[in-house]
């Protein structure tokens, strides 16, 4: 029987969302429990997700369809770190942007504007608004000087049908065809880490982050000195784990274990 003691003890838990919580429109085994534990125990929970479709209210009234019962505040996601990276860069810029209204929304409360002539950044996230056409645009505006940016650097999601692809996929043909690289502000950057620490107003001693990819999630705690838990619920599975050269702290198969 795994000894789980040491994760129980933590203060605060980040916690990913598609493949931890759950999968498209299907909650995972033990997600609803797990969240009434943390309630339950006083632990400061922030969800910290690198989709950026949606905005925290939508995260909230999400779960809360799914029956989870959880407050905006609880939410973080890459598209609020990529408008805030942005406006410590460049206050009241323009940007041309290829996702969804997640997205748009927190470049907009951010201070930007929407620009498709001349803007200072192209920023890609998730979302169905990608196009043939949006993709030669997002090109031409980087080749005339535009900075590229990704809201993270997931190449794949889970989703209830399997695997989509995510925002790394969708802007390396960008980066192919503009003989450029995008900077990716989500996970594993520290800046997200850092972002959902003071939102907690927690120190990283008294974290631990549970993700369910080796890539994102679990680098993103090594590199940030959070302490990590893998959950073998999304896209990493047991036998993926040897491919990388650094490994989680704690494996389990759901996050349906962490509770007593």
């Amino acid at each position: 029987m795994k000894d789980l003691s040491h994760i129980r003890a933590k203060r605060s838990f980040i916690i990913d969302m598609d493949g931890v919580i759950y999968h498209g429109n299907r909650l995972l085994k033990g997600a609803v429990e797990f969240v009434d534990w943390l309630s339950a125990n006083g632990k400061g929970y922030l969800f910290l997700t690198n989709s950026s479709e949606r905005s925290p209210l939508e995260l909230a009234q999400k779960l809360s369809r799914l029956g989870i019962m959880v407050d905006p505040e609880h939410f973080y996601t890459s598209a609020l770190a990529t408008a805030s990276f942005l406006a410590s860069q460049h206050p009241g810029g323009s940007v041309y942007v290829i996702g969804e209204p997640g997205l748009i929304q927190a470049l907009y409360d951010a201070g930007f504007t929407m620009n498709n002539v001349n803007p200072d950044y192209v920023v890609v996230g998730e979302g169905r608004g990608y196009s043939l056409e949006s993709l030669e645009r997002a090109v031409k505006l980087v080749l005339g000087g535009a900075r590229l940016i990704g809201t993270n650097p997931d190449l794949s999601g889970p989703a209830e049908g399997g695997i989509v692809p995510a925002c790394g996929a969708l802007v390396a043909p960008i980066e192919l065809a503009a003989k450029t690289k995008a900077y990716f502000v989500g996970k594993p950057n520290p800046l997200m880490m850092r972002h959902g620490l003071r939102r907690l107003n927690s120190h990283r001693e008294d974290t631990v982050i549970v993700g369910d990819r080796m890539d994102t999630d679990i680098v993103a705690g090594i590199e940030s000195e959070i302490e990590t838990v893998l959950v073998l619920s999304g896209v990493t599975a047991l036998e993926d784990i040897g491919v990388y050269p650094y490994r989680p702290k704690h494996i389990l198969e759901g996050v349906f274990e962490i509770p007593d």
